[in-house]
């Protein structure tokens, strides 16, 4: 944590044990992309890649309601 950081009021700094990507809502996301759309495939080539991966972004961002489940995690709220 940085002593030039200036928090405002509001907001409460949480800091995360050191390698916990399951407490990080970012990575939460992209295991569920990975789960759902991108996982158990072989890719034809790099534009297959990102191809796929565009495709489950934008399935996902078709559906507001499961990031935000995504991120209120019951289990991660206790930290």
């Amino acid at each position: 944590m940085s002593n030039n950081l200036v928090v405002p009021e509001n907001i409460t700094i949480l800091p995360l044990p050191p390698k916990s990507p399951e407490l990080n809502p970012v990575e939460n996301i992209w295991q569920f992309m990975r789960d759902n759309w991108l996982s158990n495939r072989v890719f034809k080539s790099y534009e297959d890649i990102v191809d796929h991966c565009c495709y489950a972004w934008r399935t996902l961002q078709d559906r507001p309601w499961k990031i935000m489940s995504i991120g209120r995690r019951k289990w991660a709220q206790g930290f």
